[in-house]
C-alpha cells in the first residue's frame, strides 16, 4: 500500500461526538478531527497521545510518529511482514500502520492502562484482519517474561501522562528490550525533552551503551535548544539506513535532522548513560505547550 503520510486529501468535513472516559492515567478524550473523516485524536489529561485515521491507517499526522514510520518502512523489504513489539499502545496508531503497510505482520502491544485499551477498542476498532495482540502489563515487567530474539522491531512510546516513567529510561531497561530483538533487529524510542536537552543527551548515551549502531532524529530547532518536543532514538546491532532516513526526513512537511556517528558523539558530549540507580522520569513539558 502506498503511504499517504502528511498528504492532504480534501475530504468533506464531518462531525462526531467527543468521547470522554476515566482511565488509569486520568481523563482520556477521543476528539474527532473535523478535517479528516473517520480520524480521531486521543488525549490523556490534555496531552495529545495519538492520532488515528480509521479509513487510511497509513496516514501519520504527528511529525514524530511519521519519523518512526520511516524506520518501519526501512527495517525490511517493502511490504514484507514483521514481528513487531510496541511498548505503549495509545490509540494503536503505529500497530495499525504496520498492519496496513506490511500485511501479515505479527504484533504485540503492551499497554498498562486496561481502561484506555478498552476505550480504544470500543470506539476505534482494529481491522479484524490485523494480527495485533494487546497485553495489559507494565512494559518492563512484561519484557522480563519474554523469550529472547523474537522480534524484528521494538518501538518504545510509553508515557504516564506527559512523562516517560523512570524505570523505562535506564541502560538495564534498554538491554532487556534489546534481548527481545533478533540479530539486526531495530529498537526505536520516542523521547520528549527541551532546553538544555540533558535528558535527551543521557538517553542517547544510554542507547549507545547497548547498541553499537545508533542515531537520533529531531527538528533543528529542538537540537538548537529552542523548544520542547520529541526526539526519536534508533539502535541496532546492524548498520542503520542513515542516508535513506536523511532523504525521507528532509522531505517531510516539518524537516528533521538525522544525527549519527561523530555528530551524535558531539551531541552526547559528557552525558553519561542512565542506570536504574539514577533514573528519573522524563521532564514535564512547559505549561501551555499543548494549548490547554
Amino acid at each position: 500500500m502506498s503511504s499517504r503520510r502528511g498528504a492532504a486529501k480534501g475530504r468533506a468535513r464531518w462531525t462526531a461526538e467527543v468521547v470522554q472516559a476515566s482511565v488509569a492515567g486520568g481523563e482520556a478524550v477521543l476528539r474527532p478531527d473535523t478535517d479528516r473523516r473517520d480520524s480521531w485524536t486521543l488525549l490523556v489529561n490534555g496531552t495529545p497521545q495519538s492520532h488515528v485515521d480509521l479509513a487510511e491507517p497509513d496516514y501519520l499526522l504527528f511529525e514524530y510518529v511519521r519519523r518512526i514510520g520511516h524506520v518501519v518502512d526501512l527495517v525490511a523489504e517493502p511490504s514484507s511482514a514483521l514481528d513487531a513489539v510496541h511498548l505503549g499502545g495509545g490509540a494503536l496508531t503505529l500497530p495499525r500502520y504496520v498492519s496496513a503497510t506490511r500485511p501479515g505482520s505479527r504484533q504485540r502491544v503492551v499497554e498498562y492502562d486496561a481502561a484506555l485499551t478498552e476505550l480504544v477498542r470500543t470506539h476505534l476498532p482494529i481491522d479484524k484482519r490485523a494480527r495485533i495482540r494487546i497485553s495489559g502489563a507494565d512494559a518492563r515487567e512484561w519484557l522480563s517474561r519474554q523469550r529472547p530474539a523474537g522480534a524484528d522491531l521494538l518501538i518504545v512510546d510509553v508515557f504516564a501522562g506527559a512523562r516517560t516513567p523512570a524505570h523505562l529510561t535506564s541502560t538495564e531497561f534498554v538491554a532487556a528490550a534489546a534481548a527481545l530483538l533478533r540479530p539486526g533487529g531495530i529498537y526505536v524510542a520516542n523521547v520528549a525533552d527541551g532546553p538544555p536537552l540533558s535528558f535527551a543527551r543521557r538517553q542517547a548515551a544510554t542507547l549507545r551503551a547497548v547498541f553499537p549502531e545508533t542515531l537520533l532524529m529531531a527538528e533543528p530547532g529542538l537540537l538548537r535548544g529552542r523548544r520542547f518536543s520529541n526526539l526519536i532514538l534508533v539502535g541496532s546491532t546492524a548498520p542503520l539506513p542513515v542516508a535513506d532516513l536523511v532523504r525521507r526526513t528532509a522531505s517531510d512537511p516539518t524537516a528533521a535532522r538525522v544525527v549519527a556517528g561523530a555528530d551524535l558523539t558531539e551531541f552526547i558530549g559528557t552525558a553519561t548513560a542512565v542506570t536504574d540507580a539514577d533514573a528519573r522520569d522524563s521532564p514535564m513539558p512547559p505549561a501551555g505547550i499543548f494549548g490547554g
